[in-house]
């Protein structure tokens, strides 16, 4: 089975084909396709170890959605100082399911 290790919105992900993976927010509408070209590792049969990418490796993907995570609470607090700060965030994410892994 081949897969990859790709970098995309300074994370690293190891994917194979028909893989389902979040990253971070891309601008690209559902149905569209995205092409990862830092592509680190090929692994399978032969495995191709990039420095710091692999040459002529691209990786294939289909935008699935489009969305924004759970909310995440940021709280800050001071003991006896009487300060308390309580903060909301939503992290917009893509969602992309891999069609190929070539190189």
């Amino acid at each position: 089975m081949k897969y990859a290790v790709i970098q995309t919105g300074g994370k690293q992900y190891t994917v194979s084909e028909g893989d389902v993976i979040r990253v971070e927010k891309l601008d690209a509408e559902p149905g569209s396709v995205v092409d990862f070209d830092k592509v680190l590792l090929i692994g399978g049969d032969e495995t191709k170890v990039g420095t710091p990418f692999v040459e002529g490796a691209k990786v294939s993907a289909e935008v699935v959605k489009s969305g924004k995570g759970k909310k995440i609470i940021v709280f800050k607090y001071k003991a006896k100082k009487n300060y308390r700060k309580k903060q909301g965030h939503r992290q917009p994410y893509t969602e992309l399911k891999i069609t190929a892994v070539e190189g």
